[in-house]
């Protein structure tokens, strides 16, 4: 055998015994894992109310303004027209009397007609009425995520559902690349 080709054995060796060697230290070296696996995920939500205007016509009945508040022209006018029919009974004294009781009457009679008359004075309009309503909308912000790394265990709050897997760093959670 010459030399070169023994130099090439022996080299050969060693090179195939150094990658055995680090093959089986790769093979048999603990592992440091990639990912923590998701094991369960649970939505956080809140409730948000927000409020809205709701406008509606609606028809109102008002009373008109009374321009005689003390029904004189009732008064008076039933007092005349009581006081002519007063005067058309009776004679002499007596006429006398029926027409300041028929004038008394038909006052009093005259303002009650006028007050009745007055209440029931009514005009309607349209009126545009609002109301403030909240309306719920219920929304997701955050996730409750319990996960696994190897035997060990634990549980994070994050802003995005995270899948099946969460990337670590040196071990930990990366939550950032998410």
């Amino acid at each position: 055998m010459n030399k070169s080709m023994l130099s090439g054995i022996v080299i050969g060796a060693i090179v195939a015994t150094a990658g055995g060697a680090i093959a089986g230290y790769n093979a048999l070296a603990p592992k440091t894992p990639t990912h923590a696996d998701v094991v369960s995920v649970a939505e956080i939500k809140e409730d948000e109310r927000t409020s809205r205007q709701v406008c509606q016509d609606v028809a109102v009945t008002r009373q008109k303004p009374v321009k005689d508040q003390h029904q004189i022209i009732g008064s008076v006018a039933g007092a005349v027209v009581g006081g002519v029919l007063g005067n058309q009974v009776g004679g002499g004294s007596g006429k006398k009397i029926a027409t300041v009781a028929g004038a008394a009457a038909g006052g009093y009679a005259g303002n009650k007609t006028q007050e009745k008359l007055q209440a029931n004075s009514t005009y309607t309009t349209i009126e545009n009425r609002c109301e403030t309503v909240y309306d719920t909308t219920t929304k997701v912000v955050g996730y409750q995520v319990d996960y696994r790394i190897g035997e060990e265990q634990g549980s994070v709050r994050m802003n995005e559902h995270p899948g099946k897997q969460i990337a670590l760093t040196d071990g930990k959670l990366n939550l950032d690349t998410l």
